[in-house]
């Protein structure tokens, strides 16, 4: 949504970046103390280098997710239609595809999942829309999407307001989108998970799930943990104020399937999605960042990416990043965080 306002090697190369800032000793005991956001999360660092680039005529940022590639390489989806290949080790562009809807019109792409054959499936708030698209930003299939979240008039959801995260599930054989905010019926404050099954290769509309945000956010991302768990970013902006990112930890299991409930209010004998805060990033440490605009972290903007890049000694390595809306008043930053996951 634009709000106004990786593997080892991917954090290797964030330490190779020429604007990355770390703090804390040399050990990873004392440096994982020293830059800690909270008991489960620290930041191993962030990197500024791709703000307001450009490559091969097209403008660098924008963006709203991230993915893993089969070759280790980072996939990254810009919201003005753009597909970019980052290099795992310097996350400097080395391709960049356009994408479209099958009209040729551009996307408000937000989601994205690399799958097991390489090719790669992109969610739109535009309809909303999630679509399988070759490497080269070629449409090869549309899924199904329930009614109830279209964008009105169609269904009941608000423009901008939808499929803003897109993850699959351990095995490949569930895909789970997150709605960013509520539609309309539901309690301001609850928020449809969407799954589809795989079956003989095709994705068949799933369970679906509510998941209350805290009060003035929205959900910007998901991405499955090893263990089928989700880590789940919330995100919201007060002008004046700045951002408010929090992660969590998400479990499906127990929650109630609510795909035949007609309208969500917390009150209805349904049970929600149970969550874990893990960190709330304004309280990381800023390690020397600055921001154009005020924030009550100078580390922080607004972050609509988040994919997990490998392990490390027990913890995830995440990769995220801000999208800067093409807009000079905010940065597009790349952010390293280690993760320790309650049981």
């Amino acid at each position: 949504m634009r709000l106004r306002t990786v593997l080892a090697t991917v954090t290797a190369g964030l330490a190779a970046a020429t604007t990355l800032t770390a703090a804390g000793p040399a050990t990873a005991a004392s440096s994982t103390r020293a830059n800690a956001c909270s008991p489960s999360v620290a930041i191993a660092g962030f990197s500024d280098a791709l703000d307001k680039t450009t490559y091969e005529g097209t403008f660098v940022g924008n963006f709203s997710a991230l993915a893993v590639d089969r070759n280790g390489q980072i996939a990254a989806v810009s919201d003005r239609s753009s597909l970019f290949t980052l290099d795992a080790k310097t996350l400097q562009p080395t391709s960049v595809v356009p994408l479209a809807d099958e009209n040729g019109a551009a996307l408000d792409s937000e989601g994205l999942v690399v799958d097991g054959d390489g090719t790669r499936l992109i969610s739109s708030e535009t309809e909303p829309s999630v679509r399988r698209y070759s490497r080269d930003g070629k449409i090869l299939d549309r899924l199904p999407i329930p009614d109830a979240l279209r964008v009105a008039p169609a269904g009941r959801a608000t423009a901008n307001q939808t499929f803003e995260g897109l993850t699959l599930l351990p095995g490949g054989r569930t895909l789970l989108a997150t709605m960013e905010n509520s539609i309309s019926g539901d309690s301001k404050e609850i928020v449809r998970f969407q799954t589809w099954d795989r079956s003989k290769g095709a994705f068949r509309l799933g369970a679906q799930y509510g998941y209350r945000t805290d009060t003035g956010l929205g959900v910007s991302e998901a991405t499955a943990t090893p263990d089928g768990r989700l880590l789940v970013l919330e995100r919201g902006f007060t002008a004046g104020v700045g951002n408010t990112v929090r992660l969590y930890l998400a479990d499906l299991r127990h929650a109630t399937d609510t795909a035949g409930e007609a309208t969500l209010t917390g009150q209805d004998g349904v049970r929600l999605v149970k969550k874990t805060l893990l960190a709330d990033l304004v309280n990381c440490p800023s390690l020397g960042a600055t921001a154009k605009q005020p924030q009550p972290n100078p580390l922080l903007d607004n972050i609509e990416g988040l994919t997990i890049t490998g392990r490390t000694k027990g913890r995830l390595d995440l990769l995220l990043v801000s999208d800067d809306n093409q807009n000079a008043a905010q940065t597009t930053r790349f952010y390293s965080l280690r993760v320790r996951l309650p049981r």
